[in-house]
């Protein structure tokens, strides 16, 4: 071919040095020495990904900076403000992005894929990356109210009536509050903001049209007032609809500056265009001296074209798909409130497939959708996990790659884990498309491991890769090959039980060689790392990285709860990684990061060492205000500065938090309380969780504290009874029971001090 003999890195080369610039040859060949030698370089997604998150902060660093003058939006408002923690200096970097505030807060609807967001400041954005609308008061003094530049205000995340988010401002004797919702309109998705406004003095309450969102610029070229006076055509696709004819209407473009510099003295306009992309609006409506006033704005979302009009269609309302949810009852009305919103989260951010967030994060992952998978299982949405299940074939190439992104090694094993704990727990025969899936995934596990033969630390492990991108550089990850023998056992004992007995015995078999091919390279590294616990990969000192390798403990249960290997790597993470009793990822993350400092408690409960409670409570201190937490979170702002500003995976791993600590699962044992809050029990409130599927049955638990004892209840339906019900509430005797019924009620003693 062409390429093979075609002198390409010479005349790259060659222009790069007569243009003045590195040789980018030279350049990437010494990049790549800093990791083990791989067949994948960077993902293709995450380039693209790269690129159009710096594209626009490119314009962000052309657009912003000199137009300080312009309302912007809330994080702009901090991370270019020198007094502020969020400041950050702009010299050398040639994009500007939000890396101190990446909260919001979508609202939605069950089954439906649209999902608009609200920013930490009510500004409410209704198209998936797209421009955002204000609401403001200015006085006719002189006084204005801009919530954006607000140090304080109120939000708070409703269930009252479906989901909404509800922002509330208040400064110099001026008032908004606002609520954000998702609503269906004749069949079509329609984002519906609620706007009131009272002022103590003459005042107009201002709805306006801002070319920007969370993430920086989005263009806004074309807006036009329509002949009803109560209709804005935004680029000639979208309309935003007020419900009463607005009183002045007053537009600009980049040239004559942001439309907020001269709301009193511009004249009214219909319509502009801007070349630049940055027209603005404002709806101007008129307020009376201590009078509200309400204006409902509402949005058709129906001409995005990331909306899923199939699955627009099929949404349901949140009150029928929470009917059969796992419910919780517990006196402390935090981590209650928590739990409810992260129910709402992971319903939400499920319509088909699973997504890890509405925003940054809008797209599909398998490992993001296995944790997800876990929590919805977790809570009883059965139905929920068995749809994303089903779509896991799609992406599995012919060789049995199930493919996320290239390089990526965990996505089979997550897989197959996947549909063996949704057959495990709910007594379902998977289907014939489940079951080629799994022989397709399970053989290019053995196919795509290194040979044993080699003279290398890695011999007989996964090949070098991205894993999770948070552990660092292209390596060996034993996360990755963790998660490879958890999904060949449980795809091995899937198959058995349904007939595939000679597949099932080859899968056991690659899994037991595998599991001692680990051991093997964690005993010959021992030299690397010179510590207990389990690092990243056999290459790597123990670092922030070995994160990952706490998986064989939680979720997949690969070392019992008492492995000396696996606690000293919980030790090393907790002395040399936590910030703020948080889990603080120094790989790529640079913040504190919710879903993995849950990953750690989940071993401490297994290990009975009550330090995860102290992580449950830090993490919930962590949360938003609405409920949420963001990818990671910065050591100083305590704002998202990674990925999504509200993480699927996040308020996945809360649900299963929550859920272990009344029900856990060990091999023929089941266990009632060992998780529950002394606090809770000195608290004297009921207590109770379900139901939760697991692989005995379905099962709740209720807990009642007496006078000197505590009554632990349960119902189950059991499917496959299991040897042992445990019941240990901490501080508790443990009270054991053999072939349980399943209704009962044992009461245990306090433990004597």
């Amino acid at each position: 071919m062409i390429t093979n003999w075609f002198p390409w890195k010479y005349i790259i080369r060659l222009i790069a040095r007569r243009h003045g610039f590195i040789d980018p040859i030279a350049f990437l060949a010494k990049l790549r020495q800093f990791a083990q030698p791989s067949e994948v370089s960077e993902p293709i997604e995450l380039l693209r990904a790269g690129a159009l998150f710096h594209a626009r902060g490119l314009i962000n660093a052309r657009t912003i900076q000199q137009n300080l003058d312009w309302i912007w939006p809330y994080w702009v408002n901090k991370q270019f403000d020198p007094q502020s923690k969020s400041f950050q200096p702009r010299a050398f970097s040639f994009s500007h992005v939000n890396l101190t505030h990446r909260n919001w807060t979508a609202v939605g609807l069950p089954g439906s894929d649209v999902y608009p967001i609200v920013d930490p400041r009510g500004l409410v954005t209704p198209f998936w990356d797209g421009w955002s609308v204000a609401a403001w008061i200015v006085s006719e003094n002189g006084n204005a109210l801009i919530p954006a530049q607000l140090p304080d205000i109120t939000q708070k995340l409703s269930f009252d009536g479906g989901l909404s988010v509800k922002t509330t401002s208040k400064s110099n004797g001026l008032a908004i509050d606002e609520a954000v919702s998702l609503e269906i309109h004749d069949n079509q998705p329609t984002c519906s903001i609620q706007v009131t406004g009272e002022s103590r003095g003459p005042a107009w309450l201002v709805v306006a049209l801002r070319p920007y969102n969370p993430e920086g610029v989005s263009f806004i070229e074309e807006l036009i007032l329509q002949n009803d006076n109560q209709t804005v055509r935004v680029n000639s696709t979208a309309d935003v609809r007020y419900d009463t004819p607005i009183d002045r209407h007053l537009l600009s473009n980049y040239q004559d500056g942001d439309v907020y510099q001269s709301l009193h003295n511009r004249k009214p306009a219909s319509c502009i265009s801007c070349d630049v992309g940055m027209a603005t609006s404002a709806a101007l409506f008129k307020l009376r001296p201590g009078k509200a006033r309400q204006v409902n704005v509402s949005v058709n979302l129906s001409a995005d074209p990331e909306v899923d009009k199939t699955a627009v269609k099929a949404y349901q309302t949140w009150e029928g798909s929470l009917l059969e949810s796992a419910k919780l009852q517990v006196p402390d009305d935090r981590i209650q409130f928590l739990y409810d919103a992260a129910v709402r989260t992971v319903i939400m951010l499920s319509p088909d497939k699973a997504y890890p967030g509405p925003y940054t994060y809008k797209r599909f992952w398998y490992r993001d959708a296995v944790f997800m998978v876990n929590a919805l299982l977790s809570i009883n949405a059965i139905d929920r996990a068995k749809q994303i299940l089903d779509h896991f074939p799609d992406d599995q190439n012919f060789w049995g790659y199930f493919h996320s992104q290239e390089g990526e090694w965990d996505s089979n094993g997550e897989a197959l884990w996947a549909y063996a704990k949704y057959c495990r727990v709910t007594g379902e025969a998977p289907s014939d498309d489940w079951i080629k899936s799994m022989e397709k995934g399970g053989k290019w596990i053995g196919k795509k491991r290194t040979s044993k033969s080699l003279d290398k630390l890695h011999a007989g492990l996964l090949p070098s890769g991205f894993s999770a991108e948070h552990f660092g550089n292209i390596d060996h990850y034993y996360w990755d090959n963790y998660w490879s023998v958890a999904g060949l056992r449980g795809a091995a004992e899937i198959l058995e039980k349904y007939g595939h007995e000679e597949t099932a015995a080859d899968f056991r078999q690659e899994a037991a060689d595998f599991t001692e091919t680990i051991q093997r390279s964690l005993e010959q590294s021992e030299h690397i790392r010179k510590h207990p616990g389990i690092p990243a990969s056999p290459y790597r000192r123990m670092d922030a990285g070995a994160i990952g390798s706490v998986v064989a403990g939680y979720p997949l249960q690969l070392l019992p709860p008492d492995d000396q290997q696996l606690l000293e790597t919980v030790n090393y993470l907790t002395d040399n990684c936590y910030h703020h009793g948080a889990f603080f990822q120094d790989m790529v993350h640079s913040g504190m990061n919710a879903y993995l400092t849950l990953h750690v408690a989940q071993v401490l409960l297994r290990a009975n060492d009550l330090r995860y409670q102290e992580m449950i409570k830090s993490v919930a201190e962590l949360a938003s205000p609405t409920g949420q937490w963001p990818e990671a979170i910065h050591p100083h702002t305590f704002g998202g500065c990674m990925g999504d500003g509200q993480h699927g995976w996040a308020a996945a791993e809360w649900l299963v938090m929550i859920r272990n600590l009344f029900v856990q699962e060990e091999e023929n044992v089941l266990i009632l309380g060992d998780g529950i809050f002394h606090e809770w029990i000195e608290d004297g409130a009921p207590l109770s969780f379900g139901p939760t599927p697991t692989s005995y049955g379905d099962v709740s638990v209720n807990i009642i504290t007496r006078k000197d004892t505590v009554a632990v209840s349960w119902e189950a339906t059991w499917r496959n009874k299991p040897a042992t019900l445990r019941v240990s509430v901490p501080n508790y005797r443990v009270e054991t029971i053999s072939n349980p019924t399943e209704t009962g009620t044992v009461e245990v003693q306090p433990v004597p001090k």
